[in-house]
């Protein structure tokens, strides 16, 4: 399995979020040191438990190399997408924790995609239908959110979260837990994981003490 160092993963997805910026800028890398403060805080605190959002297992103390997977990677884009559109940094870590088991494995599989096959634009316009939601791949991958649904007692629920394939899955799982009031929030995740991936393919590591 691929693994990437923590200047990897900052400047694949810097290339993403901020593709006029010639390195990660502070503000991005204090967003993201602070989501993965955040996991390490959620998995230390009083009943916390199920897997991390961005690492494979407990960190190592300070000054032990840090790896992350191409998925940890992909996760902590996702993390800072959310926190883009307004989610706080710690709902975001609770969604992509919640999350972990499904996406992980999806993430493997949409990452098979023939991209030539996935992003043919010509098929994706010839497919299309009246009143479908506009995609630019041919296999949306949706993190769904469903927030301030009320629950049997009226009471506003927590938001819940799913990876559907498609928006005709997202909409059924809105409708499911929902009772038709709340807000339905959908974050596509196909293209920026192959995009992602792409970009970590061109960066290299910087080891501590060593010059690259």
């Amino acid at each position: 399995m691929l693994e990437y160092k923590r200047n990897q993963v900052e400047e694949a997805i810097s290339h993403l979020l901020e593709p006029t910026s010639p390195k990660p800028t502070q503000g991005l890398r204090t967003k993201a040191k602070r989501l993965l403060e955040a996991d390490r805080a959620l998995h230390a605190s009083a009943g916390a438990n199920g897997n991390f959002a961005f690492f494979s297992a407990e960190p190592p103390g300070r000054g032990i190399e840090i790896w992350f997977s191409a998925y940890e990677a992909f996760a902590l884009l996702t993390g800072l997408r959310l926190m883009a559109h307004g989610w706080p940094q710690g709902q975001a870590v609770s969604v992509m924790r919640s999350v972990r088991p499904s996406l992980e494995e999806e993430h493997r599989r949409i990452l098979l995609h023939d991209p030539n096959w996935l992003f043919d634009q010509e098929a994706i316009r010839k497919n299309a239908q009246p009143g479908d939601h506009a995609f630019d791949n041919q296999d949306p991958l949706l993190l769904t959110i469903v927030s301030g649904a009320a629950d049997p007692s009226g009471q506003r629920a927590d938001p819940v979260c799913k990876i559907c394939r498609g928006p005709g899955e997202a909409h059924q799982f809105f409708h499911a837990v929902s009772a038709m009031s709340g807000a339905l929030t959908l974050f596509e995740l196909t293209t920026s994981a192959h995009r992602l991936a792409g970009e970590l393919t061109k960066t290299e590591p910087r080891f501590r003490g060593r010059s690259h």
